[in-house]
Parts: structure tokens; C-alpha cells; sequence
């Protein structure tokens, strides 16, 4: 007796062969787009911060002082996340000394972030005379609460307490201006 002939199955069409692979390329490109792009400002949408109380703090500084956002209250604040080690950061520090230089200008205040290093923060922020608050972020609380996925990271908080603007990247003059304004602070 002779064994059935299993039917022959003519292959699936080009189109059906080649769909499975083109969408998983569609999405690793999508996935690769969204996570590589580079970082705006987020002023407008895009951070679920802005346009609500910025989140409260009070944490030490690497002098060794106290420092809570409440105390800032009435005084708008630009908020700095940024390390030792993040060459944008040293690219905008500049700038951030010379705001904090401004007399009448907003509190800023640099949190650390991911910092390994507290004795290379502390050169960095004497090379760059950044002569403002620097907070020690143990457990990353503080950047978890306002968001940060990534240094630098700057918050522009108005004098009532509410985050106007979340600026993701390094700023540049223009940019840092922008957040400044929407402060109610004039650009640099």
C-alpha cells in the first residue's frame, strides 16, 4: 500500500512573505525615531509638568545646606538638572553663571543628577563659577518627580510655584532666553 501524497502548498505571496518583516522594520524605526531624536523644548505641550505646581523638594547641598523649593516661593526659579560628566552641561554653564550673576534675576538652582562624582561636581561648578545652589539627589527622587530622562534638563518655575516651561537638552542662548521669558523674566 502506498502512502497519501501530501498536497504540495504553493508558497504564500510576495506580498504576505515580505509584510512581517517590513513592519517590524517600520516599527524598530519608529521606536529608533522617538527615543534618538533630538530633544525641544516642551514649553508649549509635550511635559505633563508644565502648567502645574512644580513638584516640592528639600534637599542638601554639597556645602552642605538645606535648600526646599518653598523657599524660593515669589521668586520665579530656573531649575538645572545636570552632572559633572554630561559634556552639554558644560557647554551651557557658562550661561547659567552668567544668569546667576544678573542682579534681580530668577534663584537657580543645579540638581545633580546620576553624579558619581561629588568632588568633580564641585570643580565643575568652580571652573564654570556657577555660584548658585547645587542638591545632592540621593535615589534620584527629585528627577524622577519632574521627569528627567536625560541631562540637562532645565525647569522654569514662576513665581507662583507653576512649571511654565521643561526644556529637554542643552539650551543655548536664544533657547535659554525663551524660558526666561516665559517667566516673566527678561532674556539674557
Amino acid at each position: 500500500m502506498t502512502s497519501p501524497v501530501p498536497p504540495v502548498r504553493s508558497p504564500a505571496p510576495a506580498w504576505r512573505r515580505a509584510a512581517p518583516p517590513v513592519f517590524a522594520a517600520a516599527l524598530v524605526g519608529g521606536l529608533a525615531w522617538a527615543l534618538l531624536r533630538p530633544a525641544g523644548p516642551e514649553g508649549g505641550s509635550g511635559s505633563m509638568l508644565v502648567g502645574q505646581p512644580a513638584p516640592a523638594f528639600a534637599l542638601t547641598s554639597l556645602g552642605g545646606e538645606s535648600v526646599a523649593l518653598e523657599a524660593y516661593r515669589g521668586r520665579p526659579v530656573v531649575l538645572n538638572f545636570w552632572a559633572s560628566w554630561c559634556d552639554p552641561c558644560r557647554r551651557e554653564a557658562p550661561l547659567f553663571a552668567e544668569l546667576a550673576r544678573r542682579p534681580g534675576g530668577p534663584a537657580v538652582i543645579g540638581v545633580l543628577f546620576n553624579e558619581t562624582n561629588e568632588a568633580g561636581a564641585r570643580t565643575f561648578a568652580g571652573q564654570y563659577g556657577l555660584n548658585y545652589p547645587h542638591l545632592r539627589d540621593p535615589g534620584a527622587d527629585t528627577a524622577i518627580a519632574y521627569t528627567v530622562t536625560g541631562i540637562p534638563q532645565t525647569v522654569f518655575i514662576d513665581a507662583g510655584g507653576v512649571v511654565q516651561r521643561v526644556d529637554r537638552g542643552e539650551l543655548n542662548r536664544e533657547g535659554l532666553s525663551e524660558g526666561l521669558r516665559s517667566i516673566g523674566v527678561p532674556g539674557l
